[in-house]
């Protein structure tokens, strides 16, 4: 990754990102087999044979996966073309103050059905569950956009936010650890490539993260506020490519 970053090189940045997203997110729905998985509910139902109220799911619809991957995908694909675009001025002004407001908006969206499509690979199903992973990664990452307005105003970084944000983040993947464990442990335990993306996409979460942290550290290049930018920018695309070819070659292939 270059060192002597422009805004101007960044908008080139993002013009070429946003058609790899989008080159992958149609690669995904043009080369995937169909798969779904269902969405379901649960309530209390009466046993008249027991005479007490018993735990039952009902499935609500039917959720595409192929459909899921390409959704953060194209939604990654049309917030770099966006910031490439009609958005780069301000872009490029909130740049100049260290903040992006574009990337923790397109992240509370993108990485949020990121954690939805791995939490049904381990038998997350629940729609109310669903929503609740869905929320708590969005928060995380509208958390890091608290983090930056509010760090306008101070004199010293304050890290609240941040901290506040790594919690709602680990949670989902604490859920996703013990769905995993739990069907291991019931002898029902989960194909390797589920391995694979637990530790990987885990991996890049992290990285996120500790970009944030070196960023306000202003530790070698990241004094740029430009280099830790462009970080956020490899990291999504690394992190939404392996999860996408991953699932594919998981369970989308033909």
């Amino acid at each position: 990754m270059s060192k002597t970053i422009t805004k101007q090189s960044l908008r080139n940045f993002n013009l070429s990102m946003g058609g790899l997203h989008l080159a992958q997110a149609i690669a995904i729905l043009v080369l995937s087999r169909v798969f779904t998985l269902p969405v379901t509910g649960s309530y209390l139902k009466f046993n008249i044979f027991t005479q007490s109220l018993e735990p039952t799911a009902k499935v609500l619809f039917d959720l595409s996966l192929p459909m899921l991957i390409a959704l953060f995908l194209f939604l990654s694909a049309a917030a770099h073309f966006i910031i490439a675009t009609v958005y780069n001025k301000k872009y490029n002004e909130d740049l100049t103050k260290g903040i992006n407001k574009a990337r923790w908006i397109e992240y509370s969206l993108s990485a949020s059905i990121m954690m939805v499509a791995i939490s049904m690979l381990v038998g997350i199903y629940d729609v109310m569950s669903l929503l609740m992973v869905f929320t708590l990664v969005a928060v995380m990452n509208l958390l890091g956009l608290v983090m930056e307005v509010h760090n306008q105003t101070t004199k010293k970084t304050n890290w609240l936010s941040y901290w506040i944000g790594c919690l709602a983040g680990l949670t989902p993947w604490i859920a996703v650890a013990f769905y995993m464990w739990m069907g291991a442990d019931n002898g029902s335990r989960a194909p390797d490539f589920v391995y694979w993306i637990f530790v990987s996409i885990f991996i890049f979460f992290n990285c996120f993260a500790i970009n944030m942290v070196l960023q306000y550290k202003k530790i070698g290049p990241w004094k740029n506020y430009l280099y830790g930018e462009q970080a956020y920018i490899i990291l999504s695309l690394v992190a939404k490519t392996l999860l996408a070819w991953q699932v594919f070659a998981g369970t989308l292939r033909p």
